[in-house]
């Protein structure tokens, strides 16, 4: 009576089966709670480091996408001041061709005021044309430099054209138009202007073009990287919980025998 019961050798033993049947359900568990498979070097030194290296380069590439992007905006501002000063040059060359054929003193005078304001507006226009202060067609126009790649090897270099009426050499009314031939004079400095513009307008389109070409590569190289990083980091949503029975099967046999032990200790120490 005063003897010590041992446990019985279920009771002894199964107590450790539902240990070593838990072990492989936690890593498991706590994959779709978190949704990484390496969340810290420890889990995965090599598959961590890897993915923090893609990152990293998303980091730098998206800074180099919002440079890229601003660089955009400055080149189509430009466009557009270019195209409003073309339509501005083209009403310039009709009042000039107006007041030619006028032989009145007086309209021509007129006319020739006129077109002096609308020479003015020419270059508040070209003035205006900035995009976060840079400006590519004033009177003394910044050069635009785009970086493309992570090392900066990679760039584009958009120049800036004056496009103001000094720099398209269209002069005020000289004499007040009085002779024909300053009226001649002034439409030939239009006509060179129009081609000048449409030049600018050419070339700064191509430049438009080759940024939007680079910001799409950019963006396209950016979710390549971050699909890369999951892939080697992010835990199979759809694989890992389908793994779970296995184990949780695994474990209740132990479980199971644990208490046929504790029911069999309880039935003998019912006897005494």
């Amino acid at each position: 009576m005063g003897d010590d019961i041992d446990p019985s050798g279920a009771a002894r033993t199964s107590p450790s089966a539902p240990q070593r049947t838990t072990d492989p359900v936690a890593p498991t568990r706590e994959r779709p709670s978190t949704s990484l498979t390496a969340d810290s070097a420890a889990d995965d030194a090599i598959a961590f480091f890897q993915a923090r290296s893609l990152s990293d380069r998303v980091g730098d590439l998206a800074i180099l996408k919002d440079h890229i992007e601003q660089g955009i905006g400055t080149v189509e501002t430009a466009v557009q001041g270019i195209e409003s000063i073309t339509d501005l040059v083209n009403r310039m060359k009709n009042v000039a061709l107006s007041a030619k054929s006028d032989n009145d003193a007086a309209n021509r005078s007129k006319s020739a005021v006129r077109f002096n304001g609308l020479r003015a507006q020419l270059d508040n226009l070209a003035n205006d044309a900035s995009y976060k202060g840079i400006n590519l067609i004033n009177g003394s126009p910044a050069d635009l430099r785009v970086t493309f790649g992570e090392d900066g090897g990679s760039t584009l270099t958009v120049p800036g054209v004056p496009s103001d009426a000094s720099g398209l050499s269209i002069g005020a009314a000289a004499g007040n138009w009085g002779a024909d031939a300053d009226i001649d004079s002034a439409i030939n400095d239009l006509d060179n202007a129009l081609t000048t513009l449409r030049s600018t307008a050419s070339s700064l389109g191509t430049n438009a073009s080759l940024l939007t070409m680079r910001l799409d590569f950019t963006e396209n190289l950016i979710n390549s990287l971050e699909e890369g990083a999951a892939k080697l980091v992010n835990a199979d949503l759809n694989e890992d919980p389908a793994n779970l029975p296995a184990p949780q099967l695994r474990r209740q046999p132990g479980t199971i025998g644990l208490s046929i032990g504790r029911q069999s200790e309880q039935s003998i120490l019912r006897l005494f």
